[in-house]
């Protein structure tokens, strides 16, 4: 039966992951997003999981988050990274924490700069990445505390010291992409590869984004694990 599932919310580019232990059928989820909460019910019926944790890689700003929703419908614990203030969240992590579900283990590895709660999480040979290290780019730093030095750091000391053969899976991708290694993230990244910090930090403060469409709405939303969504 299968224990890997990667799921994709086409309006946002969103890639949530549910993550099993393939004994019992205790399970996590990364980046739930609200709108997609029909299809993770039929996805837990059909496989036979329990979700143990509902799991935040940082607070978003494209999309508000099913952490809440599922929270209530299938009694799991949310957990959201310490330094985004969520206060509602069951758990605060910190680097280094161990989410256990069945004989599994996932570990938080605090990766700040897109924002400053941002964090990855490895599990087995794979590494959730939220938006900090995207397929063949990063996110971006100009918002909710972001900075261009500190996601340098966090890329080329956290998540490069990984082993190459680790596999990437990021939580957006916008060309239909679903994964990567570190090794190849390391040698072609196009804003990484070969690129000193200064070198980054320019680049990165010379893309002039666009705001988020929906930063108003689901960052306030996400601070209240998605259950308190503003109107208007």
């Amino acid at each position: 039966m299968e224990h890997f599932f990667q799921l994709f919310d086409p309006e946002s580019s969103t890639y949530t992951y549910v993550l099993a232990d393939p004994g019992t059928r205790d399970a996590v989820m990364i980046d739930a997003v609200d709108s997609q909460f029909p299809e993770y019910s039929k996805l837990i019926n059909r496989a036979h999981l329990t979700i143990r944790y509902v799991i935040e890689t940082h607070t978003h700003a494209d999309h508000v988050t099913g952490a809440g929703a599922l929270r209530a419908v299938t009694g799991a614990k949310a957990a959201t990274p310490l330094p985004c203030g969520v206060s509602p969240a069951d758990l605060q992590l910190e680097d280094g924490a161990e989410l256990h579900f069945g004989r599994e283990v996932l570990v938080a590895i605090a990766t700040p700069g897109h924002t400053a709660g941002s964090m990855s999480y490895l599990w087995r040979d794979k590494v959730f990445t939220g938006d900090a290290l995207l397929i063949g780019g990063c996110g971006r730093t100009d918002f909710q505390g972001g900075d261009a030095g500190t996601l340098y750091d966090s890329i080329t000391k956290r998540l490069f010291t990984l082993a190459d053969d680790t596999l990437v899976y990021p939580g957006h991708d916008y060309k239909g992409d679903k994964s990567s290694t570190i090794g190849a993230e390391k040698a072609g990244n196009s804003r990484l590869a070969n690129r000193s910090r200064e070198d980054f930090i320019r680049l990165m403060g010379d893309l002039n984004l666009p705001r988020p469409k929906k930063i108003d709405i689901a960052v306030p939303a996400n601070r209240q694990l998605g259950l308190d969504v503003p109107q208007g």
